[in-house]
């Protein structure tokens, strides 16, 4: 699947002024599920269908289904899967789900797996998360696919065209597809901008659009 080269990122990965451009879509603070997070795994009747399942404080519990995933990623994420699931369910999202999410990361290009974000990024996603959210509610229709979101520095030099300066690897650019065509996507992303939902990145691919808040507005 291709994925984007990140045009426009020459400059460090992350710039802590893209914080203050993100108030008025509510990213407020948000609770930090760590490892002590009352989340458990679970293996339905079948053992080659586990979930990890996550309690939310005003619901039942929402299962993250693994059938679909590399056991072999499953298993380098450890516990780490667990709390991320929980924390993306915190979000509370209303057309993105966490599954779309955690299913980006789990890929690789020959022997090198990419993998989930370090803790200390994860609070740098919620902006972008909630711009691809809040698209497809422009749009009326649900998250197609999230192709790429985070990239280990390892990975992120395996991908065809990527910079070493990705936003990707601050965990801050999405890669996603809708129903509706790219030309759409990225229309409707770079509408929120001019009304100064957030600072980014929107760039149009052939099959998909990248969407970031690096602070700046850069289109391609």
């Amino acid at each position: 699947m291709s994925q984007s080269p990140d045009a426009g990122a020459s400059r460090p990965p992350f710039s802590p002024t893209r914080r203050g451009a993100l108030g008025t879509l509510g990213f407020g603070a948000l609770a930090f599920f760590g490892s002590n997070s009352p989340v458990s795994a679970m293996v339905t009747g079948k053992s080659n269908q586990p979930k990890v399942v996550v309690p939310t404080a005003g619901g039942g519990p929402v299962p993250i289904d693994l059938s679909n995933l590399p056991p072999e990623w499953v298993q380098r994420q450890g516990n780490e899967l667990k709390v991320y699931a929980a924390y993306l369910t915190s979000i509370r999202l209303q057309r993105l789900t966490p599954q779309q999410v955690i299913e980006a990361h789990a890929k690789r290009h020959g022997q090198i797996w990419n993998s989930l974000p370090p803790r200390s990024l994860w609070r740098q996603m919620v902006p972008t998360l909630r711009v691809v959210d809040r698209v497809a509610v422009e749009l009326g229709q649900p998250v197609g696919e999230i192709i790429s979101a985070y990239r280990s520095p390892a990975y992120n030099a395996t991908c065809p065209g990527a910079r070493s300066g990705s936003w990707h690897q601050a965990n801050v650019a999405v890669d996603v597809k809708f129903a509706a065509s790219p030309s759409t996507v990225s229309g409707a992303a770079r509408s929120l901008r001019t009304r100064g939902l957030f600072r980014g990145g929107v760039g149009r691919y052939g099959s998909f659009t990248h969407i970031d808040t690096r602070g700046e507005n850069v289109d391609w």
